[in-house]
């Protein structure tokens, strides 16, 4: 077993530098189930990791330019990666038979976890280009989306999925029901799952979401691994060991951890944040034994519908999963750091055909991407409640006169009130919303976009 720190810890001389235990060379193969221990690029065995402290410059800037090949006699380049601004051209890249090499290897991986603790982020930065909306509200993915990662002879197939959420707070707040139901059918076609916990936020970093805990005691079968994100914004470096000891319950890899705690006890009881909604004298973060939704939800088989009232009440009690197979902590805002998680992914690939064309980034169509894109902005710069009553019409998708992508989408708000602030002074709002909006299609594209957009009461 190994925790791999990322090497911001180094350079900053914090004390934690690198926790390792002894494990084979092999291990990361074996653990996935590999059949043999993978060998990544240039024949080195796929377990032994560059942490990313040692990774030289001109290594991270080749990886800044995702998608181009360079061979030895620099005589093969491939363009960056990108999605077509075509939904028929997109839609055959999806259904085009793969182009295999001769020993291919796959894996599917999905990333769950609470509500805005990352995920998004992260699989963006695997990839290496941004095809996932992302914004400081929670839910900002409202369904299930995939991401293809193709290098070499390995296909890692990204499955980015909403946050964990119960029914009670679907029916509550309104929402979608693909909020409730796709976390729970991706993580049954995963070869590995990776649980994101937002190690910045102190209510939360201390144990694992009962939803989360559900979703992995249903699977145990499904090899998990534990990823601490946001550990820039840990101050004390310290606490992460401490917090990794509170969400394994002290086990990683069947192996029990020797940590001693990094902070003493609270002398007093702190302050419960803003909404937390329980009874006095009982732990704010402790899920209910006996929860309302699971008689609906076993009925449809949901998320409860494989685990018992017992087993329900013992998982209430519990912190931590004591069954994960690997521990990382990074930040998802920084490639060095992911960089050690993505290779982490290659080398536990297993042999097998490739399900898409390497040509492909996501399944995501142009027109789902532009909807994401604008509705991630409102999230970004409206307030409250504003940006989840909006809806999108396309009006205009089509070619300029230069070549670029001319499109125009109408907005609808839901009061007069809400037309205003996405209008903002002088139209400064929705102008910043359009012009950030068209940089980042850009990107993706590969083609200038011209977005306009317009906003109107809806019926």
């Amino acid at each position: 077993m190994a925790l791999r720190v990322c090497g911001r810890f180094l350079r900053d001389g914090a004390v934690l530098s690198r926790l390792a235990v002894a494990a084979p060379e092999d291990r990361a193969s074996r653990l996935l189930t590999a059949g043999k221990a993978a060998r990544s690029r240039g024949g080195t065995p796929g377990s032994i990791f560059t942490p990313a402290c040692f990774i030289t410059s001109e290594a991270f800037l080749n990886r800044l330019i995702k998608g181009k090949a360079v061979e030895e006699d620099c005589s093969l380049y491939r363009l960056p990666a990108s999605v077509p601004p075509d939904s028929g051209e997109q839609l055959s890249l999806l259904l085009r038979h793969p182009d295999q090499p001769d020993n291919p290897k796959v894996l599917k991986v999905a990333v769950i976890g609470a509500p805005n603790a990352g995920k998004s982020t992260l699989s963006n930065q695997l990839l290496g280009i941004k095809v996932f909306a992302v914004s400081k509200k929670v839910h900002t993915t409202r369904c299930r989306t995939m991401g293809v990662l193709t290098e070499d002879d390995t296909q890692i197939i990204l499955l980015d999925t909403p946050g964990l959420t119960s029914a009670s707070k679907v029916k509550r707040h309104q929402l979608e029901k693909s909020l409730l139901t796709d976390p729970w059918n991706t993580v049954k076609e995963a070869d590995l799952l990776v649980v994101l916990v937002d190690v910045s936020d102190r209510w939360m970093c201390s144990r694992l979401d009962f939803e989360v805990l559900k979703c992995l005691a249903q699977h145990p079968d499904i090899p998990a691994v534990l990823v601490l994100n946001k550990v820039d914004k840990v101050k004390a470096k310290d606490r992460l060991l401490s917090i990794t000891a509170e969400l394994t319950c002290g086990v990683v890899n069947g192996r029990r951890m020797r940590i001693k705690p990094a902070t003493k006890p609270a002398t007093k009881p702190a302050t419960k944040p803003p909404g937390a909604e329980r009874s006095p004298g009982k732990d704010f973060s402790e899920p209910p034994a006996d929860n309302d939704d699971a008689g609906e939800r076993q009925v449809n088989g949901g998320p409860n519908a494989a685990l018992s009232r017992e087993q329900l009440k013992t998982l209430s009690s519990q912190r931590g999963w004591p069954h994960f197979k690997d521990i990382f902590m990074l930040s998802a805002v920084d490639r060095e750091d992911v960089e050690t998680l993505k290779k982490y992914f290659m080398a536990g690939a297993k042999p097998g055909s490739w399900q898409y064309h390497s040509e492909v980034l996501t399944n995501q169509s142009p027109q789902e991407i532009l909807s994401n894109t604008i509705r991630e902005k409102l999230l970004e710069y409206l307030p409250l409640e504003v940006p989840y009553s909006m809806t999108q019409s396309i009006e205009v998708w089509q070619d300029g006169e230069n070549g670029e992508l001319d499109i125009s989408v109408k907005l609808y708000a839901k009061k007069d009130t809400h037309i205003g602030m996405v209008i903002g002074t002088a139209g400064q709002v929705v102008a910043r919303i359009a012009k950030e909006a068209s940089e980042d299609l850009t990107r993706v594209f590969l083609r200038e976009v011209k977005l306009r957009l317009t906003v109107k009461l809806g019926k």
